[in-house]
């Protein structure tokens, strides 16, 4: 039952746009969902392999800013006069471009700083994350800057001499987030339970003993860590192209925040963790915005989340799977034996 439990999910989630016909929850659950994609990424590093990235939001807003300026062109002037011109190219390479330039500058990142460990790593990602935030900020013939880029052209999916269809819609963008969400899953899927997959919860363990066996620390850490920036950089393409604007605000710290509290409180090191933390977070201070002010939204979301630390230390989802595994372990559970009674007592 269990290995059939995603594609359960899969359908239950494409059918939501069938019977949901409020735009602001489906809004909602478009957003929740791209930030999801963007935590299953870093759950990919902080998970699996230990490593504590403060920056991750770098790779999101790149992605974002790379499929950007894809689809819209630019005309910049670079050093010693030379000038660079690129015509707009179709949306779908522009997620692509997005893609490939975070998974880049995920291994120049991932080359530089897993030379280091701990508090140092963390430092190194904030910092990086800081550089590009600045440079988004000052580099105004790129960028725009402040005024932010708009006017970004929405996905566009079709074939030549076939036709092409524009994800204005609420509803066709919602199965766009749901097919990359659900493709990141796969790659993620098959990397952690691959020889390399199993390398990097080796080196989360014990470090000492996987290099004692020949394990590359190095060469496995930046395998997670481009694979990771690169989904990160899918999750930013598709939040530029939905929101059509994009400013030097898609680096705020507050946005690796989001992610991190979706991983740890979902379960960190487990594939579904990050999708229940994210539905759960996403959606608190929607559903509460009907009975709380803004202020008292954001403490019910901090008390929740200081419960489930407390309540469940290692996550929602583990904590449910020992639940299972210890019924199936002891079917003698106090309510499997009230309800072996009730049948026993009924007429």
């Amino acid at each position: 039952m269990k290995r059939y439990l995603p594609w359960i999910a899969l359908v239950a989630a494409a059918s939501i746009p069938l019977w949901l016909h409020d735009p602001y929850i489906l809004n909602a659950f478009i957003t929740t969902g791209i930030f999801i994609i963007a935590a299953m990424s870093l759950n990919l590093l902080l998970g699996y392999t230990g490593q504590l990235s403060l920056g991750h939001v770098a790779f999101f807003g790149i992605g974002a800013y790379a499929s950007a300026l894809v689809s819209l062109g630019f005309d910049v002037e670079l050093l010693f006069g030379i000038r660079v011109v690129h015509e707009p190219w179709p949306v779908w390479t522009g997620l692509v471009m997005g893609v490939v330039v975070a998974a880049f500058f995920g291994y120049v990142v991932g080359k530089l700083s897993f030379r280091v460990r701990g508090a140092y790593f963390v430092i190194v990602t904030i910092s990086f994350a800081e550089v590009v935030r600045l440079v988004a900020l000052n580099w105004v013939e790129l960028t725009q800057g402040p005024l932010a880029l708009t006017s970004i052209p929405p996905v566009t999916l079709g074939l030549p001499g076939v036709g092409y269809y524009d994800l204005y819609s609420k509803q066709s963008y919602f199965y766009l987030v749901l097919a990359v969400l659900a493709l990141s899953y796969v790659v993620i899927s098959r990397l952690v339970n691959s020889r390399a997959g199993r390398a990097m919860v080796a080196l989360k363990e014990n470090e000492s003993l996987a290099v004692s066996v020949g394990i590359d620390v190095t060469g496995y850490l930046v395998l997670a860590a481009v694979v990771s920036a690169g989904i990160a950089g899918a999750a930013g393409g598709l939040y530029a192209h939905y929101l059509k604007i994009i400013d030097p605000d898609v680096f705020l710290f507050l946005y690796t925040v989001t992610m991190v509290i979706m991983v740890i409180t979902g379960g960190k090191g487990t594939l579904a963790g990050p999708i229940v933390g994210g539905l759960i977070f996403g959606f608190i201070p929607v559903f509460s915005r009907s009975f709380l002010g803004p202020e008292l939204q954001w403490i019910l979301y901090g008390l929740f989340m200081i419960l489930i630390v407390f309540v469940l230390p290692e996550g929602i989802v583990p904590a449910i799977e020992k639940w299972f595994a210890a019924r199936d372990k002891d079917p003698e559970t106090p309510l499997v034996k009230s309800t072996q009674a009730h049948i026993q007592d009924a007429p």
